[in-house]
This record gives structure tokens, C-alpha cells and sequence, in this order.
């Protein structure tokens, strides 16, 4: 259906390898015949979870971000640690890390690319209910601060772009959709 869509990998070769990102050029055949660069950045993938509390709290992270240059809040997230591993056992270990809480259930919300532009990255988002409080563990790396609020409060952030991180957005919004049907 969508043939006359598709770019063709011609060649391709690293630009740059890097702890995280891996950077690729490749040249494609484009569906007129002609060629093209493509630069792009290949990403492990993560996972995402938003936790809800019993009384409809959200339990967000605040952290600073420095490709953006600011402290940002968002839903807790990490990378896939290892090739293969399992989405929501990632999901798990960065609800904890990040903020302490475990859940006694967990649902998949969906799967979100982040970038299609420049990058492979897909993110996988769950949702987190029967939440117990713990200790949170961050990486040696991370300086997090666990904010919780009413998703009404939440919902506001987003529209006024204090909530600019788009794994959370997404999550948030459609989570609220989802509510306003069950009620």
C-alpha cells in the first residue's frame, strides 16, 4: 500500500559509538531513484512507568536534564539495561529506583517512538496501581526528587508546558482519557 513510501539501506556505516547512542550514516534509495544521507541515532529503547496512587495521586520525578538545560518533571523511566531485556521488569527496577514504590499491578498503556526523525528509540509505558512505599535506590549518576501530586494538578502542568518531558505528556493525557471513559 505504502510502497512508493519506502527509502531503501543502500550502505550504511557508525559514526559514532558512545556509552548510550550509537550514530549511523547510511545511504538510502529514495522512491523516485535518487540517492539520500540519513543520519540517525540508534537507542537501546526504555521503559516508562506511571504510578497512581489508591487516591488517584500520580508520583512523578524531578530531575535535571542537560541536553534541555532544565530541571524537568516526569514519569520514571530508564533504558533497557541489556539487549532482550524485558520492558516491564525494566518498567519495575525504575519505579523503584527512582522512587522507592512497588506496585502489586501493572498494566501496558502502550509504546511510544520518541523521535522518528533522528532515532530508533521506543519507549514503553505502563501504568502502576497498589502502589507500596519503599526506599528509592537511584544510579550513582542520578539526583531525583519524588513528587507527588492529584492528576488534576498534573493535567494542569501539561497545558501551562511546565510538563514538557513527551514519554510524560503522552502518559498523562491518555491515562486522563481513559479515566474520563470509566466514569
Amino acid at each position: 500500500m505504502d510502497e512508493d513510501l519506502i527509502e531503501k539501506r543502500i550502505a550504511g556505516e557508525s559514526v559514532f559509538d558512545g556509552k548510550l547512542l550509537h550514530v549511523r550514516r547510511d545511504t538510502v534509495l529514495l522512491p523516485n531513484g535518487h540517492e539520500t544521507i540519513r543520519e540517525w541515532v540508534k537507542h537501546p529503547g526504555a521503559s516508562a512507568v506511571l504510578p497512581v496512587l489508591d487516591d488517584g495521586s500520580v508520583i512523578l520525578v524531578r530531575q535535571y536534564r542537560y541536553p534541555v538545560g532544565r530541571v524537568t518533571l516526569e514519569i520514571p523511566a530508564g533504558k533497557l539495561d541489556v539487549p532482550g531485556e524485558d520492558t516491564l521488569e525494566c518498567a519495575k527496577r525504575e519505579l523503584k529506583e527512582e522512587t522507592g514504590y512497588a506496585a502489586e499491578r501493572y498494566e501496558k498503556l502502550f509504546s511510544l517512538a520518541t523521535t522518528v526523525g533522528f532515532s530508533d528509540e521506543w519507549i514503553h509505558i505502563y501504568l502502576a496501581e497498589g502502589l507500596t512505599a519503599g526506599a528509592d535506590c537511584p544510579d550513582e549518576d542520578e539526583f531525583i526528587h519524588t513528587v507527588r501530586m492529584p492528576l488534576a494538578e498534573a493535567l494542569e502542568k501539561v497545558s501551562d508546558n511546565t510538563i514538557v518531558d513527551g514519554k510524560t505528556v503522552t502518559a498523562l493525557l491518555l491515562y486522563a482519557a481513559r479515566r474520563k471513559k470509566e466514569i
